[in-house]
């Protein structure tokens, strides 16, 4: 479910529990905030668009806080006139937390989510008879996972030699020379 509303002269789609900055409204931290410019409504892929206002639609909100947005350099100048000003802005925001969307016909997301919570009581006590019920231990996967770690520095061992053995040393190049010294010498 989602609304898509109208607030400080821009328009916002929202659905329960977004968290949207829009311009500064009158209140303060945790008041409760209604929007009442309802542009569309989308309820489970039913769409009701509003001309230009969906009847008896609404957004409720908590607002969260009052803040301000980051600054912005206003930079004027008209050149070689000697022409400069330079002025910085910081917008006011209000952060609210939507809560609820509500329309005729239509079930508020309140309701919905308050639906759930009650089917959750049987679903525990279910959960109590399943606590009765021995648990298999999670230690069947505890000792695989210790062999298979054992076996790595096993095969890593195993490895070193072998490598060693293909790493011969070679000959050093000044008894090559002093080989062929001789062997020419010889000859």
């Amino acid at each position: 479910m989602f609304a898509v509303i109208k607030t400080g002269g821009k328009q916002y789609r929202v659905k329960p529990d977004d968290l949207i900055r829009i311009e500064r409204i009158v209140g303060e931290a945790g008041d409760d905030v209604a929007f009442d410019n309802v542009l569309m409504l989308n309820a489970e892929g039913d769409t009701t668009v509003g001309a230009p206002l969906v009847d008896g639609a609404k957004v409720v909100g908590t607002l969260v806080e009052q803040a301000l947005d980051k600054k912005i350099i206003v930079f004027k100048k008209k050149r070689r006139k000697n022409y400069r000003r330079r002025n910085g802005h910081r917008q006011q925001l209000s952060i609210v937390r939507i809560t609820d969307i509500t329309a005729p016909g239509i079930k508020t997301a309140a309701a919905k989510t308050a639906a759930p919570k009650a089917e959750a009581k049987p679903a525990a006590d279910t959960d109590t008879k399943a606590a009765d019920k021995p648990v298999a231990k999670k230690t069947e996967a505890k000792p695989a996972a210790k062999a298979k770690a054992a076996a790595k520095p096993a095969a890593k061992a195993a490895a070193k030699p072998a490598a060693k053995a293909a790493a011969k040393p070679k000959a050093k190049p000044a008894a090559k020379a002093k080989d062929k010294a001789a062997d020419s010498s010889e000859s």
